[in-house]
């Protein structure tokens, strides 16, 4: 047996095409939609307003606000509908995941019954059993009982097992609660007629007390002539199992309910039986669906996997997992969950992270670009008509309620955005923590397996025999290592299976003949010695339940690689009290431990998502990042490798360079192992996604929270079209503003130097069509040069016959600042203040706001007279177009 990965990938991204569905169960959407259509309405109200009362002066900026109020009404669909396409998304992939958990982690373990029912069909006592007379078989019934009772103390997952002849009689059974005598079963015939294991689902006379019991039987062969003389049943504890599932993985308000069904969609067993009792017929989605399934009258989001095999293996016929949610509480919580995600981050980080929305949430960042073209169409507005002569009382109004609505429908989107983008993150959030859970829960399933392994074949009767002989002979050893043989063929994910003596000398082993160690090489395993540690250990195991494990590290027996083995004591058969050697598997770590992280990360993108096996310390057992190797460090913080068992936590981070979300579960054991049996051996699964590299973004983590307050009553004064560079607020003189363009109108030319990074082309009459060097402003204050993102603006600049374009980072608002705001400021040397001569001091002092000096800047750029100089005179510096 192996592990390769198997787990299918997730769907696509769903799409929501009727929001009307969803939105009574969205309430912030709601609310959202409710603000949107009246800042809508206000639009519509200052146009009209505009129209009868100032057509003449408010000519310039009607069509402007024409544009506005398409470009809202438009953004305003889009954003409601991506708010609840992505709720809806989130929920969808949640349940998801859980349902293709339900389904897969079923089938990985009936995976490996199908191989225990094969193997232990062979057992020689067992065969011997059934093929002895009536009255041998008599005598040694109850040795046989205790047999299977061992096996079964070591392979809890059954709560039943059988032997029964070919005539259906039960010869020897474990559960001595529901004893069976006879079977009529058909089961019965059709094993003693297959070559292969027979699963059966379904009522059974071998299981009198259960509604529907899982059973995997096997034919057994007489050990000297092969004739058919029986079969062996295993009862799987179904029931357990599922329980075990559903507690560990149910949400914790136990809003959705995790189902098995079967072929026909009838439930097999419920997370919670008195919502949705076994044998109910229930709905299902397997194509993905978004839209809710009625079932008793009620909607549900639903979501259903079957399963797509494992080694092979298909599982039973038609077994699916499903997860079912009500809609009336499938979106209660998730806006506080997402809330507190942005509350613990840097602003430098959260804005850094939505600067690379386009990558992990394409329709926030399409939102982000509508948004951004209204700003800027506001913006453009305001600066248009500062100045303009006419009734300015009257359009003065206009002018205010535009700058009043623009100010609200800004911090509106920005919230919205927000609130979108909080959702997207906590989703990814909650996601990647339940990867890790799932990671760890399959390694630990593994393990399990492993030490049940060791401990049952540590009770071979020919391995007890023989290593208890005073001399160990030649035809001795060659059993051994045929037993052993057989065993490793059919259960492939050991490299290697060897029995030692009770010095610890190697007699018998599986795998290469020899240990290829730096220390040791070529050395032959068979006659080697067990680290003296681990014989200590071994032969001090106390009874057949107990076994011991290796630490993961290199130990000769798989190369120089870290591994675990598995170690029991082999005891005489004659007297169980004496330990006379033991037997160790040697688990294949590398490929299987890669699976298992592949598995949890099957559909994620492989570039993006990475997952890795560590220890408590951080030593990492297994990654698939190429770049973080076993036996390295994971620099990981202190309270993640701290963890509790069973815990998880998951966090926005900075790691190797990139925005993203890491996750991290401390395993918790399966079942007895490494909760009851004595063993612990903590790991940790960690779960890396990226989003984009590092970088200071340009967005609106932290910028709307740069509001310029108004003041009525203060006397008139001077308009400024205000702008972000470099992280700091500007201002220009707005009477200098022709307008704002998106930078991705700017064509980059090799003619740079001096700040100048492109020409632009604006279609203005007043321009005659002509072009204009583009400037970076950051470079021109003597900082690095700007990084572009979708929020750089090109300010175009007209100052006497002179027309540029100045890059900027984001555009901000265009308010008044009366004469006793602006504070002159004395002229340095060089850098910045060259430029800057003013700083306007907004918001009662608590505000500063660097005003750029425009005839400076002209005389700078045009004339090459340096800002400390006298700025006059000025060349024509327009280019016409080629």
């Amino acid at each position: 047996m192996s592990t390769d990965s198997t787990i299918p990938a997730m769907p696509a991204t769903l799409q929501v095409t009727d929001t009307e569905v969803f939105m009574p169960f969205m309430r912030d959407v709601a609310r959202c939609e409710q603000s949107l259509q009246e800042l809508n309405l206000m639009w519509r109200i200052i146009e009209s307003s505009a129209k009868m009362n100032c057509p003449v002066e408010a000519k310039t900026i009607l069509p402007t606000m024409a544009a506005t109020r398409e470009g809202f009404a438009k953004l305003e669909q889009e954003l409601v509908a991506s708010l609840v396409q992505e709720k809806v998304r989130n929920v969808m992939d949640g349940i998801a995941t859980k349902a293709q958990y339900v389904i897969d982690i079923v089938v990985r373990n009936l995976f490996e019954r199908t191989a225990d029912v094969g193997f232990l069909a062979t057992d020689r006592v067992l065969c011997e059993f059934l093929a002895a007379d009536p009255d041998d078989a008599d005598a040694r019934r109850e040795e046989v009982r205790r047999r299977l009772q061992e096996y079964r103390s070591k392979y809890t997952v059954y709560d039943e097992i059988l032997l029964l002849d070919t005539q259906g009689r039960v010869m020897v059974q474990v559960d001595a609660g529901s004893p069976v005598t006879q079977s009529a079963d058909p089961l019965v015939a059709e094993t003693l007629a297959s070559e292969s294991y027979v699963e059966t689902f379904r009522a059974t006379d071998l299981r009198p007390q259960l509604d529907r019991a899982l059973v995997y039987s096997r034919r057994m062969h007489h050990p000297e002539t092969g004739a058919v003389v029986g079969l062996l049943c295993l009862g799987f504890n179904l029931a357990q199992e599922m329980q075990g599932i559903f507690d560990s993985h149910r949400d914790g308000d136990e809003r959705a309910n995790l189902l098995l069904l079967d072929a026909d969609d009838r439930v097999i067993a419920s997370a919670d039986p008195l919502w949705l009792p076994p044998g109910t017929r229930l709905p299902t989605n397997v194509a993905g669906s978004p839209m809710p399934c009625v079932f008793g009258g009620r909607e549900y989001l639903v979501r259903t996997f079957r399963s797509a095999g494992y080694q092979g293996y298909p599982g039973p016929a038609g077994w699916q997992g499903q997860v079912m949610v009500p809609v009336d509480v499938a979106f209660r919580g998730n806006a506080g969950t997402a809330g507190d995600v942005l509350a613990g981050l840097e602003p430098a980080v959260a804005e850094g992270l939505l600067s690379h929305a386009d990558s992990f949430c394409p329709p926030l960042f399409e939102i982000m670009s509508a948004a951004r073209t209204i700003q800027r169409i506001v913006w453009n507005g305001q600066v248009m008509t500062v100045g303009q002569e006419g009734d300015m009382a009257k359009l003065k109004t206009v002018l205010d309620q535009i700058s009043e609505t623009g100010n609200r429908s800004n911090e509106l989107f920005a919230r919205s955005i927000r609130d979108l983008y909080q959702t997207v993150l906590a989703s990814s959030l909650r996601n990647a923590q339940f990867t890790s859970h799932l990671l760890v829960d399959l390694l630990d399933r593994n393990l399990y397996e492993r030490s049940d392994d060791c401990r049952w074949w540590a009770l071979t009767p020919e391995l007890r025999a023989g290593l208890a002989e005073a001399t160990l002979a030649d035809d001795t050893r060659r059993r051994f290592g045929d037993i052993l043989a057989y065993i490793n063929g059919l259960y492939t994910v050991y490299t290697r299976l060897f029995v030692y003596d009770r010095d610890g000398t190697i007699v018998a082993s599986t795998g290469d003949a020899a240990l290829g160690t730096p220390e040791r090489p070529g050395m032959p395993v068979v006659g080697a010695g067990i680290a003296a540690q681990t014989l200590s250990s071994v032969l001090a195991l106390r009874t057949a339940q107990d076994y011991h494990v290796s630490p993961f590290e290199p130990t000769g027996l798989y190369g120089d690689a870290d591994t675990y083995v598995y170690h029991a004591a082999i005891r005489d058969l004659a007297d169980p009290g004496r330990i006379v050697g033991g037997i160790g598997i040697v688990f294949d770590s590398t490929p299987e431990f890669l699976n298992m992280l592949r598995a949890g990360l099957a559909g994620k993108s492989e570039t993006k998502s990475k997952a890795l096996y560590v220890a408590r310390d951080g030593r990492i057992l297994s990654s698939t990042d190429p770049t973080r190797q076993v036996g390295t460090r994971l620099a990981l913080d202190a309270d993640l490798l701290a963890l509790p068992a069973g815990r998880g936590a998951s966090r926005i981070t900075e790691h190797d360079g990139q925005y993203g979300i890491v996750a991290c579960t401390a395993s918790s054991g399966y079942r007895e192992f490494k909760t009851s049996d004595g063993y612990q051996e903590d790991v940790l699964a960690v779960v890396f996604e990226t989003f984009g590299a590092v970088r200071s973004g340009a967005g609106l983590a932290d910028r709307s929270a740069l509001r310029i307050d108004t003041d009525a009553t203060r006397a008139a004064g001077t308009e400024y079209a205000t702008f972000f560079c470099r992280e700091s607020l500007y201002a220009i003189a707005a009477l200098h503003v022709l307008e704002a363009v998106p930078y991705s109108d700017v064509r980059p030319t090799p003619l740079g130097g001096g700040g100048r990074i492109g020409i632009l082309g604006l279609q203005r009459a007043e321009l005659n069509h002509r072009f204009m060097w583009v400037y970076d402003l950051a470079q021109l204050i003597g900082a690095d040069a700007s990084r572009v993102t979708g929020n750089s603006q090109v300010l175009v600049l007209r100052h006497g016959a002179h027309t540029i374009g100045l890059l900027v980072d984001d555009l901000h608002a265009v308010p008044q600042f009366a004469p006793a705001q602006i504070i002159r400021t004395p002229l340095a040397v060089s850098g910045q203040s060259m430029l800057v001569t003013e700083v306007i001091k907004a918001n009662r002092g608590e505000l500063l706001i660097q005003a750029v000096d425009i005839p400076r800047l002209f005389a700078w750029l045009i004339d090459g007279i340096e800002p400390g100089d006298d700025p006059a005179g000025g060349a024509q510096m327009q280019m016409q177009a080629a």
